[in-house]
């Protein structure tokens, strides 16, 4: 087969119809990966060998018509911050060392139980604390878009894979936007659900799992796996019996805040301004009533938040040696090493402005039923840098729009609304209330529709 570009439903009919097996999927897709990876190098612990062993069972199971579940024979990655039994987790560092994991992490756990052939982990930068395909441990990864570009993080090659066309499901993490800020730069569907919603482990204050596809009815359809709870999870939100494919959507009467200034951080790029803004006269044009919107996040908010962040990763690497120390990405080690001097009031107060965040995001909640914003403020940047302005003293200019919304664990979404000059891909954020996950997705979904989507994604470089 030559067309590896098929959505979920359209591969479970195909693999039910039997014109399609996992095996011969798999096969195509490996040839795909192999003309695209040197390139972009979005991909941790390939296995393509246990991948056609899986895919073979999966055929079988198909053959038999009693697939394991949703996802069988779907090929997946997952974020390598995402156990894996038997596989090391090296937190995108090379100061951690490297033991395999002792158990799947939940999301891992229901992809396995549905069946899904999980062929690879995907990069991230060190600890995680990066929007940038930069690692001490992993090659330099890059954006299919431009590959002298970055693919943004944490997720990086998560996005990467997505945008190239590793499959249609890929599962990235999301703590101040580490799923839909690489979105936005790489032209994919990128989700954050409700706190909760997919179960992590580790958990922790604003960290989310989600799906990063090329199209939202596969991130849609997904859910249904990944949401079972786990009891690993403290914050893990009881079954859900949503119909996560119902992905209709009346706005009339809605009223969409549209928010063009974050407050703090960088500035919006002109060319972003415009294509969310023409984005906005759609959800207008269906019969929304846009609303022009104010900040949630202030300076105090962010800095608080950069002061209590680096207290937190100085507390997990302060009793490494000092030459694992010293391995860590330099602009990640000399920004947690700050850590030392904030004190324990001062990283109180430092999470409180967590609190202050939330606050301020349900303040805006009660005026506006969805909100649209930029993902990302700026088009892109270079592959080699650590983030968007590259120094480590303003490590988080670039989160302004999406880091209130881990805190408030309101579900949020990057979805690509255009192109720049340039021809590199913008992200539109689509924020909904705490919990409404498919108000999220069905908004997306309608975008989606409108637009009909990104039509021509970037080919593997000619070698």
């Amino acid at each position: 087969m030559s067309d590896t570009n098929l959505t979920i439903r359209e591969l479970r009919r195909r693999f039910a119809d039997k014109s399609l097996s996992p095996l011969e999927y798999w096969l195509a897709l490996e040839h795909h990966i192999a003309a695209w990876e040197p390139s972009i190098m979005a991909l941790y612990l390939y296995d393509p060998e246990a991948a056609r062993a899986q895919a073979k069972a999966s055929t079988a199971r198909w053959a038999k018509g009693r697939p394991l579940g949703a996802l069988d024979g779907i090929p997946v990655t997952l974020k390598e911050l995402i156990a894996t039994k038997g596989q090391p987790v090296p937190f995108g560092t090379k100061a951690v060392e490297l033991k395999p994991a002792e158990a799947d992490a939940p999301a891992a756990a229901r992809l396995r139980e549905d069946g899904a052939v999980i062929f690879a982990k995907t990069t991230c930068p060190d600890y995680g604390m990066l929007s940038s395909g930069l690692s001490s441990f992993h090659p330099l990864s890059r954006n299919p878009w431009n590959i002298t570009q970055n693919p943004g993080g944490s997720s990086a090659g998560a996005a990467g894979a997505a945008a190239a066309g590793y499959g249609p499901l890929h599962i990235g993490t999301d703590i101040g936007g580490s799923v839909r800020l690489p979105a936005g730069w790489t032209g994919i569907f990128g989700y954050k659900p409700s706190h909760g919603r997919i179960p992590a482990d580790p958990y922790y204050v604003g960290r989310c799992l989600g799906p990063m596809t090329r199209r939202v009815e596969d991130a849609a359809f997904s859910m249904a796996t990944l949401s079972r709870p786990d009891w690993r999870d403290g914050t893990s939100l009881p079954p859900n019996d949503f119909n996560w494919m119902d992905l209709d959507i009346d706005m009339s009467g809605m009223k969409i805040g549209l928010m063009l200034d974050a407050g703090c951080g960088l500035a919006v790029d002109d060319e972003i301004g415009d294509a969310v803004e023409a984005a906005a006269k759609g959800f207008e044009k269906a019969g929304a009533t846009i609303i022009s919107v104010q900040p949630v996040l202030t300076r105090a908010m962010l800095d608080g938040l950069d002061s209590f962040w680096r207290a937190r990763l100085w507390s997990e690497i302060a009793d490494l040696d000092e030459e694992r120390r010293d391995s860590i990405l330099p602009y990640i080690g000399d920004w947690a090493k700050a850590g030392a001097d904030v004190s324990g009031v001062d990283a109180v107060r430092g999470f409180n402005q967590t609190i202050e965040m939330r606050r301020s995001c349900g303040q805006l909640f009660t005026t506006v039923d969805a909100l649209l914003s930029p993902t990302n403020p700026i088009i892109s940047y270079p592959a080699e840098w650590a983030s968007p302005i590259n120094d480590p003293a303003k490590p988080f200019e670039h989160i302004a729009f999406t880091v209130p919304w881990n805190m408030s664990e309101q579900p949020a979404a990057s979805i690509n609304c255009g192109f720049s000059r340039s021809g590199m891909p913008i992200g539109l954020q689509i924020v909904g209330p705490r919990f409404d996950d498919m108000r999220v997705l069905r908004l997306s979904k309608a975008f989606e529709d409108w637009t009909g989507g990104v039509s021509a994604w970037p080919r593997p470089p000619v070698t």
